[in-house]
């Protein structure tokens, strides 16, 4: 099996790095949203993580980037009807929640005149 590299970065080196190093790896639109800081409720699920990393944590911020010290822990991310689980994994990072929890399905109609 492949190792997982980011950018030509080990997950070991990236989980070492602080926020301002790790954004310089991302693309520009990620790079921005973390220059301008995180916000409260961002902060707030952060704080919740690191203090329990194998709890269940739900969350609505949807807009919330996937950094380093969020891989390896399952979020509840609202599609707007419920929590949809996710299992964070490094291939995951620099993505937003929102990605991974759709807020549409696909539709299933019935047969013609039935």
């Amino acid at each position: 099996m492949a190792k997982f590299t980011f950018h030509g970065k080990s997950f070991e080196e990236i989980n070492e790095m602080n926020l301002d190093e790790f954004g310089k790896l991302l693309k520009s639109r990620q790079r921005r949203s973390l220059k301008r800081g995180l916000t409260e409720k961002q902060k707030k699920l952060l704080e919740k993580i690191s203090k329990d990393p194998k709890k269940f944590h739900r969350t609505r911020s949807r807009e919330m980037m996937i950094l380093p010290e969020m891989v390896g822990t399952r979020i509840g991310v609202h599609n707007g009807k419920e929590y949809v689980a996710l299992d964070i994994k490094p291939e995951m990072l620099g993505h937003r929640l929102g990605e991974f929890a759709m807020t549409r399905k696909k539709v299933a109609h019935s047969s013609p005149s039935g």
